[in-house]
């Protein structure tokens, strides 16, 4: 609750007139002073008087593309039994205020704003919750409260379509890419049988000595696994246009659109970033772990990723230990090309490995690499399809 510069000068009157009205007894004074202090005591009140909204948010869509439209609809209702008089809202959009008219909102009435969603820049772009300021008659006092929550809405990196994909290790005799339904022949792990099941594919050993039935669930060693690691080390990234460093951009389209053409063509892909992720500034956290069962978990993460701290050493080794694939494709900046050698040592654990490398003043050079130079994502694209060493 907060007082107004008239509200303040109201109460200082009301206290000089009813000190003065009491010392020198002019009760005229001392009645004017009453008068004023009784005007802000109401105010007060009328102020705290607290009006129940309702508000609902529609996001349209929720999640898109670098520079597509998207729109927030807001509906406020009043549920109310008087009339929401008084009333001044606006509710937040990224850093923006929008006006919501909210003026003598009659009881069981409705009010619904639509704006645009500001989708210039990758981010997540926080909106709300919306401010709500009620004010009595006289402009005395003012208090402001939020109503309903914040929705996000995903601002992905644009995506450039690829036509070429890493074909991994493995591959059939004609060329194409084996695509066995239930893996091919090698063994992984052994699960509980459910309906459906085949019945050549029941270990019978392990079911008579466990006591219930166990499926052989083998894996397709010939499918190939992708693992995309992004490089968000600030350091990876000197150049900053505005506080905003575009070779980081490009090399989250670039990660982007190896994601969705991977997810296209039905290929295992992960997503890892160098630079631990924590909570995006606005509160929320992309969800998903880092596998690409569908583009939107990654995607969703890309939109939040930021630059953080150097951690390339450990996420090497991690890679080196883990092996979550078999090609590997690095997406990095200018200050990142003094650590292709260790990227290139990876070439023992990743038969493939492929390096982005965007907004070197000079191209970067690295033995046994497929080294990409590009000032942009579109650009990446274009060489990424020209360029098919893997």
């Amino acid at each position: 609750m907060g007082i107004t510069a008239r509200g303040v000068g109201l109460l200082v009157a009301a206290v000089v007139l009813l000190a003065v009205g009491f010392r020198f007894a002019y009760p005229e004074l001392a009645l004017l002073g009453a008068a004023a202090g009784t005007a802000v005591g109401y105010a007060l009140v009328t102020a705290a008087w607290r009006p129940r909204l309702e508000v609902t948010r529609h996001a349209e869509p929720d999640r898109v593309a670098r520079g597509e439209p998207a729109a927030m609809t807001l509906t406020v209702r009043n549920t109310g039994r008087l009339r929401a008089a008084s009333l001044v809202a606006e509710d937040r959009c990224g850093g923006a205020g929008v006006p919501v008219p909210l003026l003598r909102l009659r009881p069981g009435r409705d009010t619904t704003v639509r704006y645009d969603v500001p989708t210039a820049r990758r981010g997540v772009v926080p909106v709300g919750p919306l401010r709500v300021t009620r004010r009595d008659p006289l402009g005395l006092v003012a208090l402001s409260r939020p109503y309903g929550g914040t929705v996000p809405v995903w601002v992905h990196p644009r995506i450039h379509p690829l036509t070429a994909v890493p074909t991994g290790a493995g591959r059939s005799l004609d060329g194409r890419v084996d695509a066995v339904p239930h893996g091919s022949i090698t063994f992984d792990s052994l699960r509980e049988y459910v309906v459906g099941d085949e019945l050549r594919r029941v270990h019978w050993r392990t079911s008579a000595r466990v006591g219930e039935l166990m499926v052989r669930e083998n894996v397709d060693t010939s499918l190939p696994r992708l693992v995309v690691l992004l490089d968000n080390r600030a350091t990876a990234h000197p150049d900053r246009v505005n506080g905003v460093a575009e070779s980081f951009e490009s090399a989250c389209e670039a990660a982007a659109s190896v994601v969705t053409a991977a997810v296209r063509a039905d290929l295992p892909v992960v997503l890892l970033l160098v630079a631990p992720e924590a909570a995006d500034t606005t509160g929320f956290t992309a969800p998903g772990s880092g596998t690409a069962g569908s583009g939107t978990a990654p995607l969703d993460r890309l939109a939040a990723a930021q630059l953080g701290e150097n951690a390339l050493d450990a996420t090497l080794t991690r890679l080196r230990r883990d092996r979550p694939g078999d090609t590997l494709v690095v997406l990095t900046g200018p200050g990142g090309q003094g650590s292709l050698g260790r990227i290139g040592a990876l070439r023992g654990a990743y038969p493939s490995v492929v390096v982005g490398v965007f907004g070197a003043a000079r191209p970067a050079q690295a033995t046994d690499l497929v080294v990409i130079d590009a000032v942009d994502g579109a650009a990446f694209a274009a060489e990424w399809d020209r360029v098919r060493r893997w």
